[in-house]
């Protein structure tokens, strides 16, 4: 018998874990504070950062997240790991010499190491939350952290036409194209700055229609909740993430 295959919704997986049966009020809180105690560790801690990856790696095991499926989503940190690597060769003295003459910053490198662990360990979370809870459900538990309307909107509104605008970009560049207008190098520019100008005209107008419409049939600057009410199980064990967090955090700073 084969296994049965995975299903995926976008970056959302509909499992019952302890993970996923969480309020989306409480992991939010959870993943906030415990990436804010990882922002606060000073880089030199590096054992606080190994106590944070296992913290990481129990959250990854309790979602049953496929490592194969964290480690493709985890490309998005690419462009900070490579901002961070440049560090060590332009940082300020001292400087300690390591193969072949090479010299590096000792206090860049620290930074650079920093930038990595940090950002690795805050995307993973990212990745967690997001393979956990949906997107609508993420929106419901803003609402309920009392964060203010207008972004709970905006947030709400982003996501759910970001395919529509993706949708009108494509056939914006299918008609250049159908004209012999392929433009490839950066004086041939022009092309696409018009194709940006007309994609925010008409996403602008879209948007507006939409407001227009909504006003109409009584929206009052909050989306109805037609998600299944989450039961907030497990608020110890899901508390106990953030806790151990910041008792690691504070004793690093302390030493």
């Amino acid at each position: 018998m084969t296994a049965p295959q995975l299903r995926v919704e976008g970056l959302h997986a509909p499992l019952d874990t302890p993970v996923h049966r969480l309020d989306a009020a409480v992991e939010l809180a959870c993943v906030v504070s415990t990436l804010f105690a990882v922002v606060v560790t000073p880089p030199r801690a590096v054992w606080a950062f190994g106590a944070y990856a296992v913290l990481v790696g129990a959250a990854v095991g309790a979602a049953r997240l496929p490592v194969g499926v964290l480690a493709r989503r985890m490309v998005v940190e690419v462009p900070f790991v490579l901002f961070a690597l440049s560090l060590p060769w332009v940082g300020d003295a001292p400087h300690r010499e390591v193969l072949f003459g090479l010299q590096v910053s000792v206090p860049g490198s620290w930074a650079a190491w920093g930038i990595v662990a940090k950002s690795t360990i805050g995307t993973a979370l990212a990745v967690v939350l997001a393979w956990s809870t949906s997107v609508a459900e993420l929106l419901v538990g803003l609402e309920r952290l009392h964060v203010p309307r207008p972004l709970v909107a905006v947030a709400g509104f982003m996501v759910r036409y970001l395919d529509v605008v993706a949708g009108q970009l494509a056939r914006l560049q299918v008609a250049r194209v159908s004209r012999g207008d392929d433009p490839r190098w950066l004086w041939q520019g022009r092309a696409l700055a018009a194709t940006a100008g007309t994609l925010f005209v008409r996403s602008y107008e879209r948007g507006e229609r939409v407001h227009q419409a909504m006003l109409a049939r009584g929206f009052d600057g909050t989306f109805p909740d037609t998600t299944a009410r989450r039961r907030p199980a497990g608020w110890a064990p899901a508390l106990a993430w953030p806790v151990l967090a910041w008792a690691v955090a504070a004793v690093a700073l302390l030493r």
